[in-house]
């Protein structure tokens, strides 16, 4: 699947982007579970609908640092698919990234599953798995994961919800969630490299 003109043009503008969220402090915030706090609800027995049609749990992924972002193709944070796919596989075998291709934020992602899978397929490169299309948003409908990660009586800390597409949530290796990185934060950026190797 090829990139439109609008999506090229957003590749290119992407420093300008995270610039702009670095300077203004918009979509930049980073929360840290600072007291280890361990989770009301285990995480690892919800369900997943891959993009194939396979289920699986996060108990698949039990000993390893688990990064679920919630993407979009037509977004302008939409290179971070590169900076994704390198820091899985710097990170191979200690970190696992599950990417959540939503369109809740002004529509960025109209494309089927079979449609999203080509496209981060071929134009970024993408190995890390990816979920089916899913509601990450708080309402009705919203994916058990994400009711997860932004309930505190679930999760034991953090209530917040996607600030927009590639929003991140860090998991430990004992299936506590440590940190919410907002979508400026760059995926190789020092906040979240050190957070990995902690």
């Amino acid at each position: 699947m090829e990139m439109t003109f609008r999506q090229r043009l957003l590749k290119v503008a992407y420093p300008v982007f995270t610039a702009l969220g670095r300077l203004t402090g918009s979509h930049s915030e980073t929360r840290i579970n600072e007291h280890g706090t361990k989770p009301g609800a285990p995480v690892y027995e919800i369900p997943i609908t891959m993009n194939d049609g396979s289920v699986k749990t996060l108990s698949d992924f039990a000993g390893k640092k688990i990064l679920i972002v919630n993407t979009a193709s037509d977004c302008g944070y939409t290179r971070q698919f590169d900076d994704l796919q390198k820091l899985y596989e710097q990170e191979v075998g200690k970190l696992v990234i599950i990417g959540f291709p939503s369109n809740d934020f002004k529509e960025q992602e109209k494309g089927s599953d079979a449609e999203i899978e080509a496209y981060c397929r071929r134009n970024y490169g993408v190995t890390f798995p990816l979920a089916q299309k899913s509601k990450v948003s708080k309402g009705e409908g919203q994916h058990a994961i994400y009711q997860w990660l932004c309930s505190k009586e679930k999760n034991g800390w953090n209530g917040k919800s996607p600030s927009w597409n590639f929003s991140k949530y860090l998991i430990n290796e004992q299936g506590v969630l440590t940190h919410y990185f907002d979508p400026a934060v760059d995926p190789v950026g020092k906040e979240i490299t050190t957070a990995i190797q902690q």
